[in-house]
């Protein structure tokens, strides 16, 4: 299945990626094993992608962990919002 991620704010600048087309293994449907996945990029990945630190949408709709991905979703993965 490929998708296309967007990586915005920090996880943009600390994976020095901006964006990318993945073709995922399809032992991955949800959003969660997706963030799994990209951890096992390495020690960044794993630091910049856990789910306390990263607010993800799929087709510009916030998402939680168990939202189902389907094949050519634009995943965007941000740091939370802070206001004030």
């Amino acid at each position: 299945m490929k998708i296309k991620i967007l990586y915005f704010g920090r996880p943009s600048e600390k994976l020095q990626l901006s964006e990318e087309m993945v073709d995922l293994p399809q032992n991955i449907a949800t959003l969660g094993e997706l963030l799994a996945w990209l951890r096992t990029r390495g020690e960044v990945w794993t630091q910049e992608l856990t789910e306390a630190r990263i607010k993800c949408a799929i087709n510009q709709e916030f998402s939680g962990s168990s939202a189902k991905i389907k094949e050519h979703d634009e995943i965007a993965l941000f740091s939370p919002i802070s206001g004030g």
